[in-house]
């Protein structure tokens, strides 16, 4: 890699480690784009740069959120037992999304999704809608149901799964601050399961450039994570202090510019 794609890389890696930590996502979202345009600068096969993206981004949230787990729970911040109840869903979900849908979705379709998906999150957290009072979280087999359909989504962006378990939790009157430092425990197995599903799935795929395991691609997730692991315990530090609900709105406006990059991929793709 040329030093202007560290140097993108490593900025990129700063930033996502931060949110992980500030807002409980894993930093795909912001990642992704980037990534998109380092592999194109590199020259990679176009029918796999999307994909690798994906891929790459989710194996960093490995790091990023271990760092602000650790972080978050030393605040008390983080409801384990929810965790416990949401995890099987969402590695299950996961593993098939990772291993199965991903590899069966086309470059074109896989960009629409994603861009889609981006607009859904900045919407959210352009909202900051309050719940109604006294609705709580569902039984067990609500929480199963609910994990597998968000570790399958997650899988086939690459992210964590925060974009919707925060405000499901939020909706279900769990504390902001909570839900989010509980999203990033939750975005340590499901970035593990999807990311085996991954390299599983695209195992022996011809043209993929050296130094990739599977989709992943490794040179790029060790520049992310050599500063990712440092920022995010910032971000877990500043939650606690600056409003949370002026910040998603800044990042919401983020969001909906990087959406419009994605979008512009699709379209390219398609070939339009």
């Amino acid at each position: 890699m040329a030093i202007n794609d560290i140097l993108m890389l490593l900025l990129c890696g700063s930033i996502s480690g931060f949110l992980a930590g500030l807002l409980g996502i894993g930093g795909g979202m912001i990642l992704v784009p980037f990534m998109i345009m380092v592999f194109n600068h590199l020259g990679f096969p176009q029918d796999l740069i999307v994909h690798m993206a994906i891929a790459s981004g989710m194996a960093t949230i490995l790091f990023t959120t271990s760092s602000a787990i650790w972080a978050h729970h030393k605040h008390g911040s983080v409801n384990w037992k929810l965790i416990g109840l949401l995890s099987p869903g969402m590695v299950f979900g996961a593993l098939i999304g990772g291993s199965e849908l991903f590899e069966a979705i086309k470059t074109s379709w896989l960009s629409l999704f994603f861009g889609c998906f981006i607009v859904y999150s900045a919407i959210q957290m352009l909202r900051n809608k309050q719940p109604k009072p006294g609705r709580d979280l569902p039984g067990s087999a609500g929480l199963f149901s609910f994990g597998t359909f968000v570790g399958a989504l997650a899988s086939l962006v690459g992210a964590g799964g925060a974009f919707v378990t925060v405000p499901f939790m939020i909706w279900c009157n769990v504390k902001p601050h909570t839900a989010m430092a509980t999203s990033s425990g939750l975005g340590l197995p499901v970035a593990l399961s999807a990311t085996l599903g991954y390299m599983y799935g695209s195992w022996g795929i011809p043209n993929l450039p050296a130094g990739s395991l599977g989709y992943v691609y490794l040179p790029a997730v060790g520049c992310i994570v050599i500063v990712s692991i440092f920022t995010a315990p910032w971000g877990a530090k500043m939650a606690r202090k600056l409003n949370v609900a002026q910040l998603k709105r800044i990042f919401g406006f983020i969001l909906l510019l990087l959406a419009a990059f994605m979008f512009n991929e699709s379209r390219k793709a398609f070939g339009f």
